[in-house]
């Protein structure tokens, strides 16, 4: 049977068939992170490649090309992804992207990148430049689009400038707002929205999650990540991190920072973040977002800082996140991060 679409993606499913009559030679999908934009975009992929698709456009899932698809090794499909999603160490899109981890590429002596590096890039032109297997489309599915770094962003652009024939390329994107102008005018944009509450609940019972209502708060609606953030075993230290939150001192900053210096400080980073935008929320219009099991906490907390502050404390905690994978000191960057926000209340 072929894989199926998510089913909040099912009006977004008939609206991209009507491009099939003229398909554009670049598609950009975006949306936020975690509501299946990459299992969307693969699954579209299938569909063009698909011996005999079926009624709605969806891939038959029992042909040859299905087959081959499946296994990752479609003549006519490329696949372009950072390292690090090509190694399973990350997944861009909380658990879209569950399929067994490719063939280790880089050097054990380094990290795995995680830009598109133009290399990639360069890559694709003896596979455009050659007849297609299949004597129909082949396709090239470039995720996450806002990996690309400036030498591989003009690389893939002069080939969209002059796109080979018979050749459509498939882009996803989490932050739109982070690629060239010049890409973005050369693809038809797709955006693919976020799930109803109620719909991307039932889909989370379904995958039998405890408390998904919870997880979803938390993941800000998004039911991939929460049903990745339900399963990845953070949820202690995660709860560790809330209780300093809500109750901010110096001492106990120093004590969560011991106890939470192996778990991964872009993750502490990013709970804090939501953290700090729930605290800002309240504090303008009473309203929690990411973590309503503390909306007393949040609203006292609110009442004794200063809106300037906060905005302060947002812009700190952006820039740590862009850092969070380079520190000296684990330990000594979360302490940072904790007694700064103490700071804040003071």
């Amino acid at each position: 049977m072929a894989p199926l679409i998510y089913p909040w993606q099912q009006h977004d499913w008939q609206q991209l068939q009507q491009l099939r009559q003229r398909l554009p030679h670049a598609i950009l999908f975006h949306g936020a992170e975690g509501i299946g934009k990459i299992d969307f975009a693969e699954r579209f992929a299938q569909s063009l490649l698909c011996d005999t698709p079926l009624e709605g456009g969806h891939a038959c899932g029992n042909c040859a090309a299905c087959g081959w698809f499946t296994q990752y090794s479609h003549p006519d499909y490329r696949r372009v992804r950072p390292e690090v999603l090509e190694q399973g160490e990350g997944d861009e899109e909380g658990a879209e992207a569950a399929e067994p981890a490719a063939k280790k590429t880089a050097s054990a002596s380094r990290a795995p990148s995680k830009d598109i590096r133009i290399e990639q890039i360069r890559s694709l032109a003896s596979f455009m430049n050659v007849s297609t297997h299949r004597a129909g489309l082949r396709v090239v599915a470039l995720y996450p689009a806002e990996a690309l770094n400036s030498a591989s962003a003009n690389a893939l652009l002069k080939t969209l400038e002059e796109p080979p024939s018979d050749t459509v390329f498939l882009l996803v994107a989490h932050r739109i707002e982070r690629l060239l102008p010049t890409i973005l005018s050369r693809c038809r944009k797709i955006a693919l929205g976020m799930p109803a509450p109620s719909e991307a609940l039932a889909w989370l019972q379904v995958q039998q999650v405890a408390d998904a209502e919870r997880w979803l708060a938390e993941q800000g609606g998004a039911p991939l990540s929460a049903l990745a953030a339900s399963q990845d075993g953070t949820a202690e230290a995660r709860d560790d991190l809330l209780m300093q939150l809500a109750r901010p001192d110096a001492a106990g900053a120093l004590g969560v920072a011991e106890r939470l210096q192996k778990t991964p400080l872009a993750l502490l980073v990013a709970w804090q973040q939501r953290w700090l935008y729930d605290l800002f929320s309240c504090k303008l219009s009473g309203r929690v977002r990411y973590y309503p099991r503390h909306q007393k906490a949040l609203a006292a907390l609110a009442a004794k800082v200063s809106v300037s502050r906060l905005q302060q404390a947002l812009r700190d905690a952006g820039a740590r996140r862009a850092v969070a994978d380079h520190p000296l000191s684990g330990r000594l960057f979360i302490e940072d991060m904790l007694l700064d926000y103490v700071c804040i209340f003071a």
